[in-house]
């Protein structure tokens, strides 16, 4: 756990930055939920006050006043062990409390946790501060990346196609290998999960041993090359390909490309956050869902990897990479390299694990122990983060999940064979 005045520097840098990511938004832009999935960015600010508000000033700070007990209603997420959350699809109609108030309420908020941070070390409740000061600022890195993917989404149904942020200056990259360097790993007892030595979600704990047979692991991921020869190939017209609920569902949907893909003058262009760009053939390709990735995967002759083969393949990397800080905010492509490359950051990477416990887990007492243990159903797994994850908050055990027919995120893939 960081000591205090380390989470002191962590906690501005991490509130200061969530309003940062806001600063080129319009008023009207606040509100916006395109679909019943995403949530406004109004509501991300509020929700990621709340969290501190309710788990650590009311239960922790000395004789604290709550700001609004509306707000326990209004944005409290899931949460049923603190109240009733209000209706997630609805979440855009909550037009008041306004964008000003809610940045009052943010700073009221910040107020109170500094000065409880500078009575800290005297109180008998400070390790348990501390701890949940760390989870709410990991908490909040989520919420951020959430914020720019719903708002990603609501923008692109604009018929304007509003941009975010303009475009970086045109940059000139090396070519590629068009095909991925397979890199074997001879299996066997290997170890998964963290470690206390540093911050983790409960969910990748505890530490354990896992049985792994030999494979091989791409030395890249899927590019947005790759994933046209597979729409060329008829990719989204081949039942044979798909498992029957992903087959469903883009008969359903009417899918026959990723999200944000789309073409003009028989080119391929894709919506960003920079705007719309032409299709790089040499970057990561963006915006699948689990069964999208799966069906590539089976089309090109391999898999997708368990979370255990990603895990043990990325542990010896260093976490860096196309993460938020670059302020790309878009997958990029990578220089010529036969080595493991773009393992964090630039696109999650679907893996073939459910999101199940570890052997061994046991969810926290009490309403936070609702933050990951109890949405393990039905879930796939996700490693590596993604290019409007924060850097500080992503680690080789860091387990994301989300439904297999979910793709507004920036999820891709990367191919895995057995030997």
């Amino acid at each position: 756990m960081l000591s205090a005045p380390q989470l002191r520097r962590e906690f501005q840098r991490v509130r200061q930055n969530s309003v940062r990511l806001c600063e080129s938004l319009e008023t009207e832009d606040y509100g916006l939920q395109a679909m019943a999935d995403t949530s406004p960015p109004k509501w991300h600010l509020a929700h990621t006050t709340w969290f501190f508000e309710t788990f650590i000033l009311k239960p922790l700070g000395e004789s604290y006043r709550e700001w609004n007990p509306a707000f326990e209603h209004l944005f409290n997420s899931y949460y049923n062990g603190v109240g009733k959350p209000f209706s997630r699809p609805q979440r855009g109609l909550l037009s008041r409390p306004t964008v000003s108030e809610v940045y009052r309420y943010r700073e009221a908020i910040d107020g109170e946790i500094e000065a409880l941070l500078d009575r800290v070390d005297a109180g008998p409740d400070a390790a348990e501060i501390l701890t949940r000061l760390e989870l709410g600022l990991h908490h909040e890195q989520q919420h951020q990346e959430l914020l720019l993917t719903d708002l990603k989404y609501s923008f692109h149904v604009n018929p304007l196609r509003p941009v975010y942020r303009p475009a970086d200056p045109e940059q000139a990259f090396p070519p590629r290998a068009s095909a991925p360097v397979w890199h074997e790993f001879a299996g066997g007892v290997v170890t998964i999960g963290a470690g206390e030595d540093r911050f983790r979600f409960d969910n990748e704990t505890p530490r354990h041993r896992q049985f792994l047979e030999p494979f091989v692991l791409a030395s890249r991921p899927v590019t947005n090359g790759d994933y046209r020869a597979f729409i060329e190939d008829g990719g989204y017209r081949r039942s044979e390909l798909w498992l029957a609920e992903g087959w469903d569902l883009i008969d359903k949907e009417g899918w026959t490309k990723p999200l944000y893909w789309y073409q003009r003058d028989d080119e391929w262009w894709q919506y960003s956050l920079r705007g719309d760009m032409a299709l790089d053939d040499l970057s990561p390709a963006c915006h699948l869902s689990y069964y999208e990735a799966d069906a590539f995967a089976r089309w090109y002759g391999a898999r997708l990897p368990t979370e255990a083969e990603w895990e043990h393949a990325a542990s010896g990397y260093a976490v860096e990479g196309n993460f938020a800080g670059c302020e790309h905010f878009h997958p990029r492509r990578q220089t010529q390299s036969d080595d493991l490359c773009q393992l964090f950051g630039d696109v999650w990477e679907w893996t073939a694990s459910s999101y199940l416990s570890y052997p061994g887990f046991m969810p926290a007492s009490g309403a936070l122990g609702e933050y990951n243990g109890k949405f393990m159903s039905s879930q796939m797994i996700l490693r590596g983060g993604s290019c409007v994850s924060d850097a500080a908050h992503i680690r080789a055990t860091y387990r994301n999940f989300f439904y297999p027919g979910d793709r507004w995120q920036f999820s891709g893939a990367r191919l895995a064979r057995s030997l």
